[in-house]
């Protein structure tokens, strides 16, 4: 269900009520372990806790609480790292939240980027399904990813814009807009009864063609306003210099598809709508048609076509298996793969594994996005792949085709310096990120005392003349997703997981004669990415006479033979011995079948 907001609609607190019972204050950890209860806020007092957002980039989420109203702004998922064999990506933990469901006024998302709405599928039933507050860009992006997940609860979505005020609970939101690399990015105006708290989202500067940055007007009109408590993303915090201007990138694309002797390969990700617009706008333009490759990638073209964010004057977009029907320089092919993922658009064509695609040596190939942190090595081989077989490769720090979302350390301090607030909270970011933004927030002149960098979990609270953190933290340990599977990994999963990778798996097979307490022929051994069996016949050998010695000791001398001691030795044993042999810990599994 989706409502238009076009009015104040006060929210009262008849859902949730204030019973201060201890049970609300009780709640259980990520392994449903219970802690000792947080003991609630004292009157006067806001709190801000992040659930995720706060030691990494991405999975961001944070709710506010005063009384008995509590608010969440942004609701995103983490993708997994390399470490983190077969989890999809991972997801805030709410147990916090849960047992305080009915204090839920809503939930404000300030963008359509997946690491503000990607957990929405799995989050919103445990919360009680509150309403979430956005603008129809990133309502139809939530609403299409919900069709994946056909359990999930049908959403209560209400419109918003920069005319919109929404009251939940003590909570006047106020919204302007911002420049972010998506479309219909907003920030919040937040009238708490401890003053107001602006939170702009994710944001960067956008400057005219004589490099003066438009939009401030929002960042002004909070400067008269004496803002309690200025939040500002820190992505950015360490980049010097200001965003490229996304006049300059668009006629950089539109400068290496004018010389294009043959297609042009651009890859993005799929989530950077702005810029898959300006492309499919060059190529209309410049009377290319545009081949779109990559599920998400093809949703989100079509919603922004849908919304009229992208208006065409002839048929430009072409299924990707038409591209053979026309001539090679009036082709542009937009796909993943920007990150060397394995199995995304790029990777697949620079393997020849691409079933409408292949690499040819008259193809041009722009990477328009920065690199992830950790994908350096994978985004190098693909271009190694790519150059191999001819195409001319082109990325963002060789030609400026690429402008980040997020304003840089000029910026973020200009945006301090025009709000004046007495308060400073850098969030989203590693924790280095946040405490250079903390520094560049005493250098626009806001007192030290009134900065303050948590963590994820650790509680901040704010009134109308104080700022402090406590000690207390509420659980944000991970919730890894993995196929349908939501939480059900847990540490001691993931730890198989990494052995099984690292040293592989060695298992035992022993047949063992009831009667006689004697090992039935030779013990079985399947050994998988440990060593290579048929080179490895004296290590066998020897694993062989080892087992057979515990088992036949154990058979002599306990009765009744404990079979669970057995394996357990077995495993001690064997995977001692296997270590001295080799300096390598596979996952030993023994085996013992009684006969």
């Amino acid at each position: 269900m989706i409502r238009e907001n076009r009015e104040r609609r006060p929210v009262s607190a008849k859902r949730g009520g204030h019973r201060k019972t201890r049970s609300n204050f009780v709640y259980q950890n990520g392994n449903g372990q219970q802690k000792k209860f947080i003991p609630p806020a004292k009157p006067g007092v806001l709190r801000i806790i992040a659930l995720g957002g706060f030691a990494e980039v991405g999975r961001n989420m944070m709710f506010f609480e005063y009384g008995g109203d509590i608010l969440i702004i942004d609701m995103g998922l983490q993708f997994p790292d390399e470490n983190m064999h077969g989890v999809d990506y991972i997801i805030p933990n709410i147990s916090y939240l849960e047992n305080k469901k009915d204090r839920i006024r809503g939930v404000i998302i300030t963008h359509g980027h997946y690491d503000h709405i990607g957990a929405v599928p799995q989050l919103m039933s445990k919360l009680g399904n509150p309403t979430i507050y956005t603008t129809r860009l990133t309502a139809a992006i939530i609403q299409k990813r919900q069709e994946d997940y056909p359990y999930s609860p049908k959403l209560d979505i209400e419109y918003i814009n920069e005319k919109t005020e929404t009251k939940l609970g003590v909570f006047t939101i106020r919204y302007f807009p911002v420049t972010h690399n998506i479309p219909e990015g907003v920030g919040l105006e937040i009238e708490t009864p401890v003053g107001i708290i602006a939170h702009p989202g994710e944001f960067k500067f956008f400057y005219d063609r004589k490099l003066e940055p438009l939009g401030l007007e929002p960042f002004r009109q909070l400067g008269k306003k004496n803002v309690r408590l200025l939040m500002l993303d820190s992505t950015k915090s360490e980049e010097p210099g200001r965003s490229v201007p996304e006049w300059q990138v668009e006629e950089n694309i539109e400068e290496l598809l004018k010389k294009a002797g043959g297609r042009v390969i651009v890859s993005t990700f799929a989530s950077l709508l702005d810029r898959l617009t300006q492309i499919v706008h060059i190529a209309d333009k410049l009377g290319r048609k545009v081949a779109v490759t990559g599920r998400s990638m093809q949703t989100n073209l079509a919603i922004a076509q849908e919304l009229g964010l992208i208006k065409l004057k002839r048929k430009t977009i072409i299924p990707i298996k038409e591209i053979d029907d026309h001539p090679d320089d009036k082709i542009v092919i937009i796909t993943t793969g920007a990150q060397g993922e394995e199995n995304a658009g790029l990777t697949r064509m620079a393997s020849g594994s691409h079933r409408e695609v292949r690499i040819k040596p008259t193809d041009t190939v722009i990477f328009s996005s920065s690199i992830v942190p950790g994908n350096e090595m994978y985004v190098q081989t693909l271009r190694d792949n790519l150059a191999r077989q001819g195409a001319i490769v082109y990325h963002y720090k060789i030609f400026g085709i690429h402008s980040g979302g997020h304003a840089t350390r000029i910026e973020l301090k200009e945006t301090m310096e025009i709000v004046k607030p007495q308060c400073f909270l850098p969030i989203h970011g590693f924790f280095y990120m946040r405490a250079v933004n903390a520094k560049l927030a005493e250098e626009a002149g806001i007192n030290p005392k009134n900065v303050v960098v948590p963590d994820n979990g650790q509680i901040l609270e704010l009134t109308k003349d104080s700022i402090k953190l406590l000690d207390e933290k509420v659980p944000t340990n991970y919730v890894m997703v993995d196929g349908l599977g939501v939480g059900d990994v847990k540490e001691v999963v993931l730890r198989d997981r990494q052995m099984l990778a690292a040293d592989g798996i060695f298992v035992i097979i022993a047949v063992v004669d009831a009667q006689s307490g004697k090992v039935r022929g030779s013990p079985d051994i399947i050994s998988r990415g440990f060593v290579y069996l048929r080179e490895s016949k004296d290590l066998l050998h020897q694993t062989r006479l080892i087992t057979k010695k515990i088992v036949e000791n154990a058979a002599q001398n306990m009765h009744p033979i404990n079979w669970a001691w057995v394996k357990d030795n077995l495993r001690d044993d064997v995977g001692k011995f296997l270590f001295q042999k080799t300096h390598r810990r596979p996952m030993v599994l023994p085996v013992v079948i009684e006969v």
